[in-house]
């Protein structure tokens, strides 16, 4: 590596000068090492029990689909079941997934443990 050193005015090394095509290939090693290090720690998450999510899951909260009904369904709950769980009506969880009608933050936390999500998970 061809490297020019600039020392500062106590003679101590103050900057590295090297040809930006070795300083591209350090950043482009650097990166592939810091990619490899995320893969790493991600596996040791999903090892230990951390929940991943399908594409079909992710892609349906992308289009802005009302979260609620989203999570419900992946969970294969019912609106009726899931209903009775949090303890209101089945048209109460209707109106709640098609925007008829808000959250009170007691049910969206609620709602948010049976679904295991984040409340936040469940505001669009």
């Amino acid at each position: 590596m061809n490297v020019q050193v600039i020392e500062n005015n106590s003679g101590n090394p103050a900057y590295a000068v090297v040809p930006w095509d070795e300083y591209r290939s350090m950043v482009e090693r650097l990166e592939e090492l810091q990619d490899i290090v995320d893969a790493d720690k991600a596996m040791a998450a999903i090892t230990s029990g951390e929940e991943t999510y399908p594409h079909d899951l992710v892609e349906r909260l992308l289009r802005r689909e009302n979260p609620l009904r989203v999570w419900r369904e992946y969970r294969g709950i019912t609106a009726a079941a899931l209903a009775a769980m949090v303890g209101v009506t089945p048209s109460a969880i209707s109106q709640v997934e098609t925007g008829k009608r808000g959250l009170s933050v007691d049910l969206l936390k609620k709602l948010s443990e049976v679904l295991q999500v984040d409340m936040d998970d469940l505001v669009d």
